[in-house]
C-alpha cells in the first residue's frame, strides 16, 4: 500500500510539500508524471527518465490491454520488469481512451463495450475487468473505471454519468485484491459545482487511499478549469494525495499546486517535443523556425539537461528539419527534464515558503 504525509504547508497558498511512499520508492510531491502510454515514454530510456528526475510514470491500461495484452505483461513479470522501470507506476483505468477513441462505445450499468482502434475487434470493460487488468500489469497505483464527462454536457447527463462513475468505483473497490497496489477513486461532475460536491462526497465515502479529479482540461476555458479544480480540491480529504488528471502546461502546474493538488500527468512535454515545440525558462521555442539555423547558443541557458549542456539550437533545428530520430530524443529529453525541474522549483518554493513568483514560476 501507500502512505502519504504532508511535510510543510505553504503560507502563500494552499500548496503543500508532501511525501508519497510506495513499495517501490518515495515520491516527492507536488509531482509530475511523464506519460508512458505503451510501456515507454516515447523516445526515452528508463535510465534517461531517471536522469531527468522522474520518480513515477504513468502507463495506459487501454493500450496495454490491447497490445501486447495484460496477460502477456503479467507472464513476463509485470509492467516494471517488462519495461525495465524500477520506480513507481500509475496506470489509468483505460476509461478515457475507451470513450475518446470510440465514438460508438456502448455504455450500460454493467460496463462499456468498445472496438479496438487497432483492428476493430470488440471488447468489454467492466469495473471488475479494468481492475483485473491493472492488477495483472502490477501498477503501484491503479484507477477506478469511470465515465469521463464530455464538455459541454448538460446537468442531467452529467449527473447520470456521475452516478454511474460512483457505482463503478464501488465495484472496482470490491473487486480489488492486490494489497501492494493502491486504488484511487475519481471525482467527476463536469463544470457544475453542486455535482462536483456530490461526486466528491460519494467517492470520499468509499474511503480510497487517494483521489483524482477527472473531467477537466477537456476543452473548457482555462479560468473555468482553474475554478472547478480549486473548488474540488478543497473538498477532498486533507490526509490523502490529490491527483489532477491530464493537466497540463507548466503554469497550470503552478496554479494547481497552489490549490493543494499533489500529482499531475500530461502528454504535453513529450508530444510537444516531437512537434519541435520546446519549453524553456524564457518561453516556448519553436525549433523549426529559421531564426535558429545558425544559433550556436544552448536551447535553454538555465537548463542543465543533457540536451542543453551538449547541443546548440542550430543543431537541434538541423536534426528536426532533417527528420532525424535523434531530434525526437533530444527534444523529449529536454522537455521532460524541464517539467521535472519546474516541479522541483515548485517544491523548493513551498519548502522555503516563498511566493511562486519569486522563483519565476508564475
Amino acid at each position: 500500500m501507500i502512505k502519504f504525509e504532508t511535510i510543510k504547508q505553504h503560507s502563500h497558498s494552499s500548496a503543500r510539500l508532501g511525501r508519497l511512499v510506495t513499495p517501490r520508492g518515495e515520491i516527492q510531491t507536488p509531482t509530475f508524471m511523464p506519460v508512458g502510454t505503451q510501456a515507454t515514454v516515447k523516445a526515452l530510456s528508463p535510465e534517461e527518465l531517471e536522469q531527468c528526475g522522474a520518480e513515477i510514470i504513468l502507463g495506459n491500461t487501454y493500450h496495454l490491454y490491447l497490445r501486447p495484452g495484460h496477460d502477456i505483461v503479467e507472464s513476463l513479470g509485470g509492467l516494471h520488469r517488462f519495461m525495465n522501470w524500477n520506480k513507481p507506476i500509475l496506470t489509468d483505468s483505460g476509461g478515457f481512451q475507451v470513450f475518446s477513441l470510440n465514438s460508438l462505445a456502448k455504455v450500460t450499468e454493467e460496463g462499456v463495450t468498445f472496438k479496438s482502434h487497432i483492428d476493430g475487434s470488440t471488447h468489454f470493460f467492466s469495473p471488475e475487468r479494468a481492475t483485473e487488468v491493472q492488477e495483472a500489469l502490477g501498477a503501484d497505483i491503479a484507477m477506478t473505471l469511470d465515465e469521463p464527462t464530455p464538455y459541454p454536457s448538460d446537468p442531467s447527463k452529467t449527473e447520470t454519468s456521475l452516478k454511474l462513475s460512483t457505482h463503478w468505483a464501488a465495484r472496482c473497490k470490491a473487486a480489488h485484491r492486490m494489497e501492494s497496489q493502491a486504488l484511487f477513486g475519481i471525482v467527476q461532475g463536469g463544470m457544475y459545482k453542486n455535482l462536483r460536491k456530490q461526486s466528491t462526497e460519494e467517492i470520499a465515502a468509499l474511503d480510497f487511499p487517494g483521489y483524482a479529479i477527472g473531467g477537466l482540461s477537456v476543452g473548457e476555458e482555462i479560468e473555468l478549469m482553474y475554478d472547478i479544480a480549486a473548488y474540488t480540491a478543497e473538498l477532498l480529504p486533507k490526509d490523502k494525495p490529490r491527483y489532477l488528471m491530464g493537466v497540463g502546461k507548466p503554469e497550470d502546474l503552478t496554479q494547481c499546486s497552489a490549490m493543494g493538488i499533489d500529482m499531475f500527468d500530461c502528454v504535453m512535454p513529450s508530444r510537444n517535443a516531437r512537434n519541435g515545440s520546446l519549453f524553456t525558462s524564457h518561453g516556448k521555442v519553436n525549433i523549426r523556425n529559421l531564426q535558429y539555423k545558425a544559433d550556436n547558443s544552448p536551447l535553454d541557458p538555465d537548463c542543465n539537461c543533457y540536451t542543453c549542456k551538449n547541443y546548440s539550437r542550430a543543431y537541434l533545428r538541423h536534426l528536426f528539419i532533417a527528420d532525424e530520430i535523434f531530434a525526437m530524443r533530444l527534444n523529449t529529453l529536454h522537455n521532460v527534464a524541464f517539467y521535472q525541474n519546474w516541479m522541483k522549483r515548485v517544491r523548493q518554493a513551498i519548502d522555503e515558503d516563498l511566493p511562486f513568483a519569486d522563483l519565476g514560476l508564475d
